[in-house]
Protein backbone atom coordinates (compact mmCIF):
# COMPACT_ATOMS: atom_id res chain seq x y z
CA UNK A 1 0.00 0.00 0.00
CA UNK A 2 1.33 3.36 -0.97
CA UNK A 3 -0.31 7.03 -0.48
CA UNK A 4 -1.20 8.12 -4.27
CA UNK A 5 -2.38 11.72 -3.82
CA UNK A 6 -3.10 13.66 -0.78
CA UNK A 7 -5.95 16.60 -1.24
CA UNK A 8 -6.42 19.67 1.12
CA UNK A 9 -9.75 21.71 0.87
CA UNK A 10 -11.05 25.09 2.34
CA UNK A 11 -14.20 24.14 3.67
CA UNK A 12 -16.23 27.42 4.20
CA UNK A 13 -19.52 26.73 5.92
CA UNK A 14 -22.36 29.56 6.48
CA UNK A 15 -23.85 30.06 9.87
CA UNK A 16 -27.47 30.93 9.21
CA UNK A 17 -28.10 34.26 11.66
CA UNK A 18 -30.53 33.44 13.72
CA UNK A 19 -27.45 31.14 14.50
CA UNK A 20 -24.67 33.24 14.98
CA UNK A 21 -23.44 34.59 18.42
CA UNK A 22 -21.13 37.27 19.14
CA UNK A 23 -17.74 36.76 21.13
CA UNK A 24 -13.66 38.21 21.58
CA UNK A 25 -13.42 36.69 18.14
CA UNK A 26 -16.50 38.88 16.99
CA UNK A 27 -19.49 37.79 14.79
CA UNK A 28 -19.02 33.95 14.14
CA UNK A 29 -20.83 33.94 10.24
CA UNK A 30 -19.03 31.50 8.97
CA UNK A 31 -17.44 27.76 10.25
CA UNK A 32 -14.31 27.49 8.53
CA UNK A 33 -11.61 24.17 8.37
CA UNK A 34 -9.23 23.00 5.92
CA UNK A 35 -10.52 18.98 5.30
CA UNK A 36 -7.41 16.92 4.15
CA UNK A 37 -7.53 13.40 2.02
CA UNK A 38 -4.95 10.88 1.68
CA UNK A 39 -5.58 8.72 -0.88
CA UNK A 40 -3.91 5.40 -1.11
CA UNK A 41 -2.73 2.94 -4.90
CA UNK A 42 -5.68 0.80 -3.14
CA UNK A 43 -8.55 2.82 -3.79
CA UNK A 44 -9.05 3.80 0.53
CA UNK A 45 -9.14 7.23 1.86
CA UNK A 46 -8.40 8.75 5.08
CA UNK A 47 -9.40 11.95 6.27
CA UNK A 48 -7.89 14.82 8.83
CA UNK A 49 -8.17 18.19 9.98
CA UNK A 50 -6.34 21.49 10.11
CA UNK A 51 -7.45 25.09 11.24
CA UNK A 52 -6.59 28.15 10.30
CA UNK A 53 -7.63 29.23 13.97
CA UNK A 54 -8.87 28.22 17.16
CA UNK A 55 -12.14 30.07 17.05
CA UNK A 56 -14.64 29.14 13.98
CA UNK A 57 -14.01 31.51 11.09
CA UNK A 58 -10.72 31.73 9.54
CA UNK A 59 -8.60 32.23 6.26
CA UNK A 60 -7.22 29.29 5.24
CA UNK A 61 -5.84 29.54 1.52
CA UNK A 62 -2.23 29.35 3.03
CA UNK A 63 -2.78 26.34 5.15
CA UNK A 64 -4.50 24.39 1.56
CA UNK A 65 -1.03 25.74 -0.43
CA UNK A 66 1.36 24.40 2.42
CA UNK A 67 -0.30 21.05 2.98
CA UNK A 68 -0.77 20.30 -1.02
CA UNK A 69 3.41 21.87 -1.73
CA UNK A 70 4.83 21.61 0.88
CA UNK A 71 3.59 18.40 3.30
CA UNK A 72 2.30 16.25 0.27
CA UNK A 73 5.11 15.57 -2.26
CA UNK A 74 7.52 14.05 0.23
CA UNK A 75 5.44 11.24 1.14
CA UNK A 76 3.79 10.47 -2.29
CA UNK A 77 4.40 6.74 -2.80
CA UNK A 78 5.82 6.12 0.81
CA UNK A 79 3.37 3.50 3.09
CA UNK A 80 1.17 5.04 5.28
CA UNK A 81 1.33 2.93 7.63
CA UNK A 82 4.69 3.97 8.89
CA UNK A 83 2.93 6.75 10.97
CA UNK A 84 5.47 7.88 13.21
CA UNK A 85 8.18 8.46 10.53
CA UNK A 86 5.95 10.32 8.10
CA UNK A 87 5.39 12.89 10.89
CA UNK A 88 9.15 13.58 11.77
CA UNK A 89 9.64 13.84 8.14
CA UNK A 90 6.65 16.74 8.02
CA UNK A 91 7.94 18.40 11.26
CA UNK A 92 11.79 18.47 10.21
CA UNK A 93 11.24 19.40 6.66
CA UNK A 94 14.56 18.67 4.52
CA UNK A 95 16.84 17.25 7.43
CA UNK A 96 13.78 14.28 7.95
CA UNK A 97 16.44 11.95 7.00
CA UNK A 98 18.94 13.62 9.15
CA UNK A 99 16.72 13.04 11.82
CA UNK A 100 15.41 9.93 11.71
CA UNK A 101 19.34 8.38 11.03
CA UNK A 102 19.99 10.73 14.59
CA UNK A 103 17.81 9.75 16.85
CA UNK A 104 16.48 13.45 17.43
CA UNK A 105 14.12 15.82 15.90
CA UNK A 106 15.85 18.85 13.65
CA UNK A 107 12.41 21.09 13.20
CA UNK A 108 11.50 23.10 10.19
CA UNK A 109 12.08 27.13 11.39
CA UNK A 110 8.50 27.11 10.58
CA UNK A 111 7.56 24.66 12.77
CA UNK A 112 5.11 25.99 14.46
CA UNK A 113 1.41 27.51 13.71
CA UNK A 114 0.15 26.62 10.25
CA UNK A 115 2.88 24.11 9.57
CA UNK A 116 1.86 22.03 12.68
CA UNK A 117 -1.81 21.94 11.68
CA UNK A 118 -1.20 20.95 8.12
CA UNK A 119 1.28 18.00 10.03
CA UNK A 120 -1.56 16.94 12.43
CA UNK A 121 -4.35 16.73 9.23
CA UNK A 122 -1.95 14.88 7.34
CA UNK A 123 -1.22 12.40 10.04
CA UNK A 124 -5.00 11.84 11.17
CA UNK A 125 -5.79 10.80 7.96
CA UNK A 126 -3.14 8.16 7.98
CA UNK A 127 -3.95 6.99 11.32
CA UNK A 128 -7.77 6.95 9.65
CA UNK A 129 -6.47 4.89 7.18
CA UNK A 130 -4.59 2.18 9.99
CA UNK A 131 -7.88 1.89 11.32
CA UNK A 132 -9.98 1.25 8.14
CA UNK A 133 -7.05 -1.01 7.12
CA UNK A 134 -7.59 -3.20 9.75
CA UNK A 135 -11.35 -3.19 10.73
CA UNK A 136 -11.63 -1.60 13.69
CA UNK A 137 -11.81 2.06 15.87
CA UNK A 138 -8.99 4.05 15.67
CA UNK A 139 -9.24 3.95 19.52
CA UNK A 140 -8.01 0.17 19.47
CA UNK A 141 -4.91 0.89 17.69
CA UNK A 142 -4.03 3.21 20.87
CA UNK A 143 -4.19 0.86 23.23
CA UNK A 144 -7.93 -0.18 23.24
CA UNK A 145 -10.63 2.00 25.39
CA UNK A 146 -10.12 3.15 28.89
CA UNK A 147 -14.03 4.03 29.08
CA UNK A 148 -17.45 2.60 27.34
CA UNK A 149 -18.76 5.99 27.84
CA UNK A 150 -18.10 9.53 29.09
CA UNK A 151 -20.07 12.08 30.07
CA UNK A 152 -20.06 15.67 28.04
CA UNK A 153 -20.33 19.07 28.89
CA UNK A 154 -22.35 21.54 26.39
CA UNK A 155 -20.05 23.96 25.48
CA UNK A 156 -21.96 27.67 24.82
CA UNK A 157 -23.01 30.55 27.07
CA UNK A 158 -22.58 33.40 25.46
CA UNK A 159 -25.57 35.10 26.69
CA UNK A 160 -25.82 38.76 29.14
CA UNK A 161 -26.29 38.72 32.80
CA UNK A 162 -30.36 38.44 32.11
CA UNK A 163 -29.86 35.55 29.44
CA UNK A 164 -27.38 33.27 30.69
CA UNK A 165 -29.03 31.36 33.16
CA UNK A 166 -31.62 30.59 31.05
CA UNK A 167 -29.50 29.40 28.08
CA UNK A 168 -27.35 27.18 30.27
CA UNK A 169 -30.53 25.92 31.59
CA UNK A 170 -31.79 24.83 28.11
CA UNK A 171 -28.81 22.75 27.89
CA UNK A 172 -29.30 20.97 30.84
CA UNK A 173 -32.74 19.77 29.81
CA UNK A 174 -30.89 18.13 27.02
CA UNK A 175 -29.35 15.97 29.35
CA UNK A 176 -26.18 17.30 29.86
CA UNK A 177 -24.82 17.77 33.79
CA UNK A 178 -22.01 20.52 32.94
CA UNK A 179 -21.97 23.15 31.13
CA UNK A 180 -19.06 25.85 30.00
CA UNK A 181 -19.67 29.73 29.52
CA UNK A 182 -17.42 31.90 27.49
CA UNK A 183 -16.13 35.04 30.15
CA UNK A 184 -13.15 37.75 29.77
CA UNK A 185 -12.55 40.86 27.19
CA UNK A 186 -16.54 40.20 25.64
CA UNK A 187 -17.89 41.20 28.96
CA UNK A 188 -15.75 44.52 29.19
CA UNK A 189 -15.14 44.28 32.62
CA UNK A 190 -14.44 41.53 35.02
CA UNK A 191 -16.98 42.56 37.57
CA UNK A 192 -19.51 41.87 34.35
CA UNK A 193 -17.86 38.40 33.76
CA UNK A 194 -18.51 37.40 37.43
CA UNK A 195 -22.20 38.69 37.25
CA UNK A 196 -22.99 36.54 34.86
CA UNK A 197 -20.47 33.43 36.60
CA UNK A 198 -23.06 33.96 39.52
CA UNK A 199 -25.87 34.15 37.61
CA UNK A 200 -25.26 30.80 35.99
CA UNK A 201 -25.18 29.23 39.38
CA UNK A 202 -27.79 30.54 40.97
CA UNK A 203 -30.36 29.54 38.01
CA UNK A 204 -28.58 25.69 37.42
CA UNK A 205 -28.43 25.17 41.15
CA UNK A 206 -25.29 23.58 43.02
CA UNK A 207 -25.25 20.24 41.38
CA UNK A 208 -24.38 21.28 37.71
CA UNK A 209 -20.67 21.62 36.87
CA UNK A 210 -20.13 25.16 35.54
CA UNK A 211 -17.03 25.99 33.69
CA UNK A 212 -15.62 29.17 32.01
CA UNK A 213 -13.13 29.87 29.23
CA UNK A 214 -12.27 33.70 28.95
CA UNK A 215 -9.96 32.85 25.74
CA UNK A 216 -7.06 34.15 26.98
CA UNK A 217 -8.28 37.79 27.33
CA UNK A 218 -7.86 38.29 31.40
CA UNK A 219 -4.58 40.26 32.27
CA UNK A 220 -3.04 38.67 35.35
CA UNK A 221 -4.13 40.76 37.60
CA UNK A 222 -7.90 40.40 36.47
CA UNK A 223 -7.78 36.97 36.46
CA UNK A 224 -6.93 37.16 39.83
CA UNK A 225 -9.84 39.36 40.78
CA UNK A 226 -12.07 37.39 38.74
CA UNK A 227 -11.23 34.06 40.64
CA UNK A 228 -11.67 35.75 43.64
CA UNK A 229 -14.94 37.07 43.10
CA UNK A 230 -16.67 34.02 41.66
CA UNK A 231 -15.10 31.71 44.15
CA UNK A 232 -18.58 30.71 45.67
CA UNK A 233 -19.64 29.30 42.18
CA UNK A 234 -17.40 26.14 42.87
CA UNK A 235 -16.04 26.33 39.08
CA UNK A 236 -15.28 22.85 37.20
CA UNK A 237 -12.26 24.54 35.89
CA UNK A 238 -11.30 28.57 34.98
CA UNK A 239 -10.34 28.15 31.35
CA UNK A 240 -7.57 30.30 28.98
CA UNK A 241 -7.53 32.64 31.71
CA UNK A 242 -4.50 34.74 30.65
CA UNK A 243 -2.39 34.95 27.59
CA UNK A 244 -1.59 31.46 26.48
CA UNK A 245 2.63 32.78 25.24
CA UNK A 246 2.48 33.64 29.03
CA UNK A 247 2.40 30.53 30.95
CA UNK A 248 4.07 32.04 34.06
CA UNK A 249 1.09 34.38 34.37
CA UNK A 250 -1.02 31.33 34.58
CA UNK A 251 1.03 29.17 37.07
CA UNK A 252 1.49 32.69 39.23
CA UNK A 253 -2.73 32.55 38.67
CA UNK A 254 -3.02 28.91 39.69
CA UNK A 255 -0.83 29.38 42.87
CA UNK A 256 -3.34 32.04 44.00
CA UNK A 257 -6.36 30.34 43.69
CA UNK A 258 -8.47 26.51 44.58
CA UNK A 259 -9.96 26.52 40.81
CA UNK A 260 -8.25 24.35 38.42
CA UNK A 261 -6.62 25.76 35.71
CA UNK A 262 -7.25 24.64 32.65
CA UNK A 263 -5.45 25.60 29.08
CA UNK A 264 -4.06 23.94 26.04
CA UNK A 265 -6.34 24.49 22.64
CA UNK A 266 -4.11 27.02 21.01
CA UNK A 267 -0.94 25.34 21.99
CA UNK A 268 1.05 23.68 19.09
CA UNK A 269 3.26 20.33 19.90
CA UNK A 270 4.34 18.17 22.97
CA UNK A 271 7.18 20.55 23.70
CA UNK A 272 4.91 23.72 24.50
CA UNK A 273 2.70 21.28 26.77
CA UNK A 274 6.27 20.26 28.52
CA UNK A 275 6.69 23.98 29.28
CA UNK A 276 3.16 24.38 31.01
CA UNK A 277 3.78 21.00 33.24
CA UNK A 278 6.94 22.30 33.81
CA UNK A 279 6.27 25.94 35.73
CA UNK A 280 2.63 23.65 37.20
CA UNK A 281 0.50 26.09 35.29
CA UNK A 282 -2.55 23.98 34.78
CA UNK A 283 -4.81 21.37 36.28
CA UNK A 284 -6.18 20.32 32.91
CA UNK A 285 -4.79 19.83 29.56
CA UNK A 286 -6.50 20.49 26.10
CA UNK A 287 -4.67 19.80 22.74
CA UNK A 288 -6.72 20.85 19.49
CA UNK A 289 -5.94 17.72 17.63
CA UNK A 290 -6.33 20.07 14.20
CA UNK A 291 -4.16 22.72 15.79
CA UNK A 292 -1.44 20.59 17.86
CA UNK A 293 -0.30 17.71 15.58
CA UNK A 294 -2.74 15.66 14.66
CA UNK A 295 -3.23 12.08 16.70
CA UNK A 296 0.36 11.29 17.01
CA UNK A 297 0.70 14.40 18.98
CA UNK A 298 -2.01 14.37 20.82
CA UNK A 299 -1.49 10.77 22.76
CA UNK A 300 1.97 12.01 23.02
CA UNK A 301 0.38 14.68 25.13
CA UNK A 302 -2.07 12.41 27.10
CA UNK A 303 1.21 10.52 27.85
CA UNK A 304 2.18 13.50 29.49
CA UNK A 305 -0.57 14.24 31.09
CA UNK A 306 -1.14 10.44 32.54
CA UNK A 307 2.32 11.30 34.09
CA UNK A 308 1.71 14.04 35.50
CA UNK A 309 -1.44 12.77 37.40
CA UNK A 310 -3.50 15.37 35.71
CA UNK A 311 -6.86 15.92 33.54
CA UNK A 312 -6.72 15.27 29.63
CA UNK A 313 -9.50 17.41 28.10
CA UNK A 314 -8.61 17.49 24.02
CA UNK A 315 -10.36 20.18 22.59
CA UNK A 316 -13.66 19.50 20.57
CA UNK A 317 -14.52 22.67 19.19
CA UNK A 318 -13.77 21.59 14.90
CA UNK A 319 -15.46 19.42 12.48
CA UNK A 320 -16.44 16.00 12.64
CA UNK A 321 -12.92 14.77 11.81
CA UNK A 322 -10.74 16.74 14.45
CA UNK A 323 -13.56 15.78 17.15
CA UNK A 324 -13.52 12.40 16.40
CA UNK A 325 -9.44 12.70 16.54
CA UNK A 326 -10.14 13.83 19.62
CA UNK A 327 -12.63 11.49 21.15
CA UNK A 328 -10.75 8.07 20.34
CA UNK A 329 -7.50 9.37 21.62
CA UNK A 330 -9.44 10.57 25.63
CA UNK A 331 -11.31 6.91 25.24
CA UNK A 332 -8.08 5.60 24.96
CA UNK A 333 -6.83 7.35 27.86
CA UNK A 334 -7.42 7.26 31.58
CA UNK A 335 -6.74 10.96 32.37
CA UNK A 336 -10.21 11.50 30.26
CA UNK A 337 -12.98 12.51 32.22
CA UNK A 338 -15.36 14.50 30.54
CA UNK A 339 -15.67 15.98 26.71
CA UNK A 340 -16.64 18.97 25.37
CA UNK A 341 -19.77 19.16 23.06
CA UNK A 342 -19.98 22.44 20.86
CA UNK A 343 -23.84 23.72 21.08
CA UNK A 344 -22.73 26.67 18.86
CA UNK A 345 -24.33 26.70 15.26
CA UNK A 346 -21.71 24.48 13.62
CA UNK A 347 -22.38 22.67 10.32
CA UNK A 348 -18.95 20.81 10.03
CA UNK A 349 -19.51 18.96 12.78
CA UNK A 350 -23.48 18.01 12.49
CA UNK A 351 -24.15 18.40 8.78
CA UNK A 352 -20.91 17.45 6.96
CA UNK A 353 -20.52 13.80 8.22
CA UNK A 354 -23.05 11.53 6.57
CA UNK A 355 -23.12 9.93 10.09
CA UNK A 356 -22.82 12.76 12.98
CA UNK A 357 -21.58 12.55 16.37
CA UNK A 358 -24.03 11.49 19.12
CA UNK A 359 -24.53 12.54 22.35
CA UNK A 360 -27.50 10.71 24.31
CA UNK A 361 -28.29 12.19 27.95
CA UNK A 362 -25.37 14.17 28.04
CA UNK A 363 -23.04 11.13 27.30
CA UNK A 364 -20.67 9.95 24.50
CA UNK A 365 -20.37 6.26 24.21
CA UNK A 366 -16.94 4.71 23.01
CA UNK A 367 -16.34 5.08 18.67
CA UNK A 368 -17.04 1.71 17.39
CA UNK A 369 -17.25 2.36 13.52
CA UNK A 370 -13.81 1.31 11.80
CA UNK A 371 -10.78 4.36 11.88
CA UNK A 372 -11.82 7.65 12.98
CA UNK A 373 -16.03 6.50 11.46
CA UNK A 374 -16.17 9.73 9.48
CA UNK A 375 -17.62 9.97 5.80
CA UNK A 376 -18.28 13.61 4.42
CA UNK A 377 -21.50 14.47 2.46
CA UNK A 378 -20.70 15.09 -1.45
CA UNK A 379 -22.87 17.43 -1.93
CA UNK A 380 -21.99 19.59 1.14
CA UNK A 381 -18.22 19.16 -0.06
CA UNK A 382 -19.01 20.74 -3.38
CA UNK A 383 -21.26 23.30 -2.32
CA UNK A 384 -18.94 24.76 0.86
CA UNK A 385 -15.19 24.19 -0.49
CA UNK A 386 -13.83 27.81 -1.29
CA UNK A 387 -11.68 27.89 -4.51
CA UNK A 388 -7.80 28.58 -3.72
Amino acid sequence: MKIEAIEARWLRAPIPEASQHTSDFGRLRTFDGVLVTVRTDDGREGFGEAKAAVGSAGDCASLVTLIERELAPPLLGRDPRRITEAWERMYCGTRGDLALARGRSFPDVARRGPRVAGIGAVDTALWDLAGQSHGVPLVELLGGKCHDELPAYASGGWGDVDSIGAELSSFTKRGFAAVKMRVGAMDKSVEVSAARVLAARAALGPDVELMVDAHGTCSLAEAKRFARLVESAGLRWFEEPTMLDDVRAAAELRATTDIPIAMGESLSTRFEFAEVLHHRAADVLQPDAGLVGGVTETRRIAALVETAQLEFAPHLWGSAVSYLAGLHVAFASPSARILEVSLGANPLLRELPESPPEVRDGKVKAPTAPGLGFRPRADLLEAWTVPV
